[in-house]
């Protein structure tokens, strides 16, 4: 029995070699091999997202900060206050700075030395999208006006990329944002202000601001990533996904599915109809990532009781 097993094995080897030859030497034949079939390279529906965690509170170091997951692809995003001197255009108001970071790490495509070129894309889409969303109220970052005011530094580091990088850095900023926690804030002799941790610095100084707070967030933006091939519509695409198709249509809505922002990369122009269908399913996306966001928060509630 053993002997006649040996075969069997072997050929079962050299069969999977031969769909991974396959799968490198024609990857868009490939692809449409399994699009025939109605499903995707990693077992899943054409229009179905990878399943998403959301962790907050991942950097113990930083004033807000979560860990998001999309399949394979890990963002971590930390967000860091420091008193600043307000915009003499805006004295009511704080600012944000946004830099999206791509370690060697995250992928054998990135060489140490070399920065991405996807990298500074990415941070002022980032950018653009918080501060055009009306999800940041910039008065809520001011202490005294015109003279102090937060300056808050959004820091996201690509763990691992396997495609949808906007997707999954803007979730992960969403959710830093939602765990931030304003620190107190004190004035020295010198007139400058510094942070005071603990109950006892409440006691010992005279605080501008009386508690620590949380941001008051509005309508809160999420996004999907829709690869189009042909007359099919790929949600949430991978790495190997996005090596192989040239068409790309990224959609962010708000809370209230008011359509935020709109991109298209690459490929031919796409019909009207295409279109529509990628907004309806980035307004089902976003309603799936918000339920993800609560559960996030209740779960960090309950570490905090126990």
């Amino acid at each position: 029995m053993a002997a006649e097993t040996k075969p069997a094995a072997a050929s079962g080897v050299a069969g999977e070699m031969e769909v991974e030859a396959y799968r490198r030497l024609f990857p868009v034949a490939f692809l449409e091999r399994h699009l025939g079939e109605s499903v995707r390279i990693d077992a899943r529906r054409l229009r179905e997202a990878r399943p998403t965690t959301v962790a907050l509170g991942a950097v113990s170091s930083a004033h807000g900060s979560a860990l998001a997951r999309l399949g394979d692809t890990a963002m971590l995003a930390s967000v860091k206050l420091e008193v600043m001197s307000p915009p003499a255009e805006h004295p009511d108001e704080g600012s944000v700075a946004v830099e999206f970071h791509m370690p060697p790490i995250c992928s054998p495509l990135v060489r140490p030395g070399r920065p991405t070129d996807v990298a500074p894309v990415i941070s002022k889409a980032l950018e653009d999208v918080l501060t055009s969303s009306g999800m940041l109220n910039l008065k809520d970052l001011c202490l005294i006006t015109g003279k102090a005011s937060w300056l808050a530094y959004l820091d996201i580091y690509c763990l691992n990329a396997d495609g949808s990088l906007f997707d999954a850095a803007l979730i992960s900023a969403v959710a830093a944002f939602t765990h931030l926690e304003i620190p107190l804030v004190s004035v020295g002799d010198d007139g400058r202000l510094f942070t005071v941790g603990g109950n006892d610095g409440k006691n010992k100084f005279e605080l501008v601001n009386r508690e620590k707070r949380k941001l008051t967030l509005g309508a809160i933006p999420l996004s999907l990533t829709c690869a189009l091939h042909k007359d099919e519509i790929l949600a949430d695409p991978t790495s190997e996904e996005e090596s192989i198709i040239e068409t790309y249509v990224t959609v962010v809505v708000d809370s209230s599915d008011r359509l935020v922002s709109l991109q298209k990369l690459g490929g031919a122009v796409t019909c009207m109809a295409t279109i529509k269908e990628c907004i309806s399913l980035a307004k089902e996306r976003r309603r799936s990532l918000r339920e993800i966001l609560l559960d996030s928060i209740k779960a960090m509630e309950v570490d905090q009781t126990e």
